[in-house]
């Protein structure tokens, strides 16, 4: 980036008189003060002025060069799923892009205009598999820091923003839906002095692992992999778990032909899940056994 015209002069009449040999032959102290040392109208002074303007006026050309390259390299190199993923993220509600620019001009917003109009919060993009189509899955939160689909209208100018902003030919499918459904059945053999036969600690009714088993799907990254291991492994940690056995593990997600939920389906070892992220369906299937081990 170009320095200005004063950062030029002041850098040159500071080298300028830290010169041993100029010192000499002028009769200074090194590093004085060039103003205290010569006059407004000074050969030196107006010397320095015209090399300070052409050494500002090569800095500005440079960072003109600079920009239309970049810019050429932007408009002719195919774009990452990186790229999309931050373009995504970059989405601002209710805001216009600058004409013919996947850019925004936020001047005058403060940082929490910008940040609540930036309502994609949670974002991945994948190739279609036997397709030439991008799929990105998209989520934003609630208060409560809870995922959650953006609303119709949201999801409109979305569609609008990725046109906009997207490669030429290139085909997207927005998935923006509810959580994928996760079904469990599991049977929990617990320490009789923590727990109640109904899950329940002793200590304070409270329930320990449905807990984990929330916070455990809330950590998973968005379109991560849940491995039912990993779940295994997290409800151990629970004080008093001394089993969890998972005896099936199944999972639904959203039809986008009818707007509802698909029957169940079988989780093997892992599930990538087609919104983005789970939510149990309910911890109805979940049964409690005292273990005597």
């Amino acid at each position: 980036m170009a320095r200005t015209l004063n950062d030029i002069k002041q850098a040159v009449k500071i080298s300028f008189m830290a010169n041993e040999t100029l010192a000499q032959s002028y009769g200074f102290a090194v590093g004085a003060e060039f103003d205290a040392e010569f006059s407004k109208v000074s050969f030196e002074k107006i010397l320095i002025e015209v090399m300070a303007f052409i050494t500002w006026t090569l800095e500005s050309l440079f960072d003109v060069h600079a920009n239309n390259v970049s810019d050429t390299i932007a408009n002719l190199k195919p774009h990452s799923l990186r790229w999309y993923r931050s373009k995504a993220k970059a989405f601002q509600f209710g805001y216009g892009l600058i004409e013919d620019s996947d850019q925004y001009d936020n001047t005058g917003l403060t940082d929490e205009q910008i940040t609540a109009s930036q309502i994609i919060k949670y974002c991945a993009v994948n190739e279609a598999v036997n397709e030439s189509r991008l799929i990105i899955k998209i989520a934003t939160e609630d208060s409560d820091g809870n995922l959650q689909p953006i609303t119709g209208e949201q999801l409109t100018a979305f569609k609008e923003y990725l046109s906009e902003v997207k490669d030429a030919g290139n085909t997207i499918t927005v998935t923006n839906y509810l959580p994928d459904l996760l079904y469990l059945t599991m049977v929990i053999y617990y320490d009789p002095l923590i727990f109640a036969p109904d899950g329940t600690l002793l200590i304070d009714g409270s329930r320990p692992v449905e807990k984990a088993i929330n916070t455990f799907l809330k950590n998973l990254p968005f379109n991560g992999v849940l491995q039912l291991v990993k779940l295994v492994d997290a409800l151990q940690q629970v004080e008093g778990v001394e089993i969890p056995h998972i005896v099936s593990a199944s999972s639904a997600w959203i039809n986008p032909t009818s707007g509802g939920y698909n029957p169940p389906v079988a989780i093997g070892v892992y599930k990538i899940p087609e919104s983005g992220y789970f939510k149990p369906k309910d911890f109805s299937n979940i049964t409690y056994q005292p273990y005597n081990g």
